[in-house]
């Protein structure tokens, strides 16, 4: 078969084994085997190797290496039926015929794959054979050029050896016909004042005329030229001299000098000279702009001519400086640093003096634009004025003026509230001159918060600009620590609120100084801004803050708890001293109705005295008035009908028993020990007690101060019987509208109930009047 034919088989030889052809039979068996392997896709492991697997010794396993046909036979015909011998042949035939297909197609491809090499063998040896050919060629050549190179060159060298000593001679010839004509080149360099190309020739041949000047015609050139270049030095330094040159040619004079061998200390010296000349004159023009007559230009037009006037002309002096006289080493740039210094301190105290001018204006814009400016100019020069440190100077110019910006802001806000403080007292008082109402103390609030709040916000936009990304000296370590948190955050808004804390405060001096002038609205008003500070505006005010200026600084800043605390102190003060001044009003009244009557001679009360519905008409005033500020308050459980209990109690048994000694003749008990007895047990009342943010603790507070008021002034008079009996009426008077207002009625009844005693212990005749009466009088009243 052409299968057969195909498959190479093993080789055998001389060099084989001694055992021969059958010693093979197991090598190609088990060849045979690990193709088949290859084929189904089994491995090592896989045909034998598995642990779960058949026996590897088994010789009826068709996939083990020791599988033998004639047992597997033998097997299959004693364990399986007839039909299931016939469908085992009948699959194994189509195994082996599959296999002998593969095996037959692998033998094509592979026999297609000789062919092919065998082709691409043949063409490569006869592809070399022609690049052999063709190398043997250019060998051949090669050596011909190479003969022909050999024999040019020989023929030749004689001629080159002359021609090389020809174009030596030719170039020496040219550099003595250089030196022969160079004293009239330089003299028509000079007349025609090309003074560079002249020093460009000395320089050529001044080496060259010193090594000959011994020869005397080397000499005589030699002498000319100095004659020559002497005067082209003169003539340069008289146009240095003149100063009527710009930077540029005067640093090109300085550098021609240099190289004609001039000494660079004097030319450092002068050089220096001059620019202080030029530079002394921008100064001049500066300190003109800011004289009285012409009006001054605007900051950012200032800094500008002193950027591209001044600081220009520096920047040009000190990089024409380095580069001329750069060998002058340390020494030289220390002259430099000196010179910048001194002339840019100079600077410095013009743009400061005009700068001082801009810090009553409210706009930072433009400043900080100018302030940008100017720094970015003098950070710009670099190396040449790093050592003058003209940057650090002007960066701390930057730094001051922001911190005078802030501070002039803190005044402007201090300013402002004083004008809403302004503003309030005012309007308090045109609607009493007007004799109209006035507006509404819940509007004056929200205009004076809301005015507050804008100027912050106003002031904080201000200084924003200072740390604005685009400015060149936002991001110096000022701006971005001490500036934000020091300076805006704890100078700026917390200096101003406990500044406005601090004059709020000063409106609680006694009476007599300042808070004797003090209306007792603004009192209130200020009281209840301050509490609203400390409940919201404060936070919101420092969060907003550290939101715009993203405050990163570790130094320590006020916390918002303590700002608080401050806020909340004062307005407890405030609440406190208007509770006094109304008070203290009220107390007024009372203390002189009693202190201008006469008691002992006062007539039988037929109606409330006239100061008692004053009382209660201010009280209801006050009343109203604080309920526009404040909450309603905590009272406690009031009685059913409250103007009955008042009356009763001064026709209780408990009255009538404490009147009865005092004008009972046969009373076995002092009056005024029973008096003292009568209070041990009684509540104690405190009248100046602490008081609370709502409309009751502060009516209370009131009430309280006005009712011990009138007990002490009571008890410096002395009462007849109707005097006793209007005291009486006029405490009733007042039980029917006051209870309304405090936060537990007991402490009114405690008060009158002492108001009427004291003037009972002072009256020589106590017979107090019918309680039926007293209630018809107060309702007529």
């Amino acid at each position: 078969m052409a299968t057969e034919a195909a498959v190479p088989g093993p080789a055998s030889g001389p060099g084989d084994s001694p055992e021969g052809p059958e010693a093979d039979a197991p090598e190609r068996r088990r060849k045979a085997h690990g193709m088949l392997k290859l084929y189904y896709g089994l491995s090592e492991g896989e045909a034998g190797g598995r642990p779960s697997g058949p026996d590897p010794l088994d010789p009826t396993d068709l996939n083990g290496a020791h599988f033998d046909p004639e047992v597997y036979l033998d097997k299959l015909r004693r364990e399986c039926p007839l039909a299931q011998l016939m469908d085992s042949e009948t699959d194994m035939v189509r195994q082996i015929r599959a296999l002998d297909s593969d095996m037959q197609t692998l033998v094509y491809e592979n026999y297609n794959k000789f062919i092919s090499a065998t082709d691409t063998i043949r063409k490569m040896k006869n592809d070399f054979r022609k690049m052999e050919d063709e190398m043997d060629r250019l060998a051949t050549n090669m050596a011909v050029i190479t003969d022909f190179s050999a024999r040019i060159s020989a023929t030749l060298q004689d001629r080159h050896e002359r021609i090389t000593k020809l174009a030596g001679v030719h170039a020496l010839l040219r550099k003595l016909q250089f030196l022969f004509e160079l004293p009239s080149r330089l003299t028509k360099c000079v007349e025609l004042g090309a003074y560079r190309q002249a020093v460009h020739y000395q320089g050529r041949a001044q080496a060259v005329l010193q090594q000959y000047q011994h020869l005397p015609s080397f000499r005589a050139i030699q002498d000319d030229c100095q004659v020559i270049t002497g005067r082209l030095a003169q003539q340069l330094r008289q146009r240095f001299r003149e100063g009527s040159s710009g930077a540029p040619e005067q640093a090109e004079c300085v550098e021609l000098l240099l190289a004609l061998g001039e000494p660079a200390e004097e030319l450092c010296e002068e050089f220096l000279a001059h620019a202080r000349g030029r530079l002394e004159e921008e100064l001049r023009a500066l300190e003109k702009d800011l004289g009285p007559s012409p009006p001054a230009p605007d900051v950012l037009e200032f800094t500008d001519r002193g950027g591209s006037g001044f600081v220009g002309g520096l920047c040009q002096v000190a990089a024409a400086y380095q580069e001329l006289f750069a060998a002058q080493g340390p020494a030289g740039a220390e002259k430099l640093a000196a010179f910048a210094w001194e002339l840019g301190g100079r600077y410095f105290e013009l743009v400061e003096r005009r700068l001082a001018q801009e810090q009553g204006g409210g706009d930072n814009s433009l400043l900080v634009r100018a302030l940008d400016r100017f720094h970015r100019r003098l950070r710009a020069p670099g190396a040449p004025l790093a050592a003058a440190r003209l940057t650090e100077s002007a960066t701390e110019i930057v730094e001051r003026v922001a911190r005078e910006r802030l501070g002039h802001h803190l005044q402007g806000l201090r300013a402002a509230f004083l004008g809403c403080l302004t503003d309030v007292r005012q309007a308090l008082a045109a609607p009493r001159l007007a004799g109209k109402e006035g507006p509404s103390l819940a509007d004056l609030l929200a205009n004076v918060a809301s005015s507050i709040l804008s100027h912050i916000k106003a002031s904080l936009a201000a200084v924003h600009l200072f740390t604005a990304k685009e400015v060149s000296f936002s991001n110096k370590p000022y701006f971005r620590g001490e500036f934000c948190s020091q300076g805006v955050r704890e100078g700026l808004i917390v200096g101003f609120i406990r500044s406005m804390c601090q004059t709020a405060q000063s409106f609680c001096d006694s009476p007599g100084e300042k808070g004797g002038a003090t209306p007792p609205a603004l009192l209130l008003l200020l009281s209840r801004l301050c509490l609203d500070y400390e409940t919201a505006t404060i936070s919101y005010i420092l969060t907003l803050t550290d939101e715009q200026f993203l405050v990163q600084d570790q130094s320590p800043v006020t916390p918002v708890s303590t700002l608080c605390a401050e806020a909340r102190e004062t307005a407890r003060r405030l609440l406190t001293h208007y509770v006094k001044v109304q008070g203290l009003v009220i107390s007024q009244m009372l203390r002189k109705s009693v202190e201008t009557r006469d008691w002992l001679s006062t007539l039988e009360p037929r109606n409330v005295r006239a100061v008692m519905k004053r009382v209660v008409e201010d009280t209801t005033a006050i009343d109203v008035q604080v309920g526009l500020l404040y909450e309603e308050g905590v009272r406690k459980a009031q009685s059913s009908d409250s103007s009955k209990r008042t009356f009763s109690v001064y026709s209780s048994s408990r009255q009538q028993g404490r009147y009865a000694p005092s004008y009972t003749p046969s009373a076995p008990m002092d009056t005024n020990l029973l008096s003292n007895i009568q209070k041990l047990f009684s509540e104690r009342i405190d009248v100046f007690s602490p008081v609370e943010f709502n409309k009751v603790s502060v009516l209370t507070g009131i009430i309280k101060i006005s009712l011990k008021t009138l007990l002490e002034c009571v008890r410096l008079r002395t009462f007849g019987r109707f005097g006793l009996q209007q005291v009486q009426v006029d405490c009733h008077f007042l039980q029917l509208y006051l209870w309304r207002f405090v936060a537990d009625e007991e402490l009114v009844h405690l008060l009158l109930d002492e108001v009427v005693a004291s003037a009972a212990l002072r009256c020589p005749d106590p017979v107090p009047m019918e309680p039926s009466v007293v209630e018809v009088i107060c309702e007529r009243g």
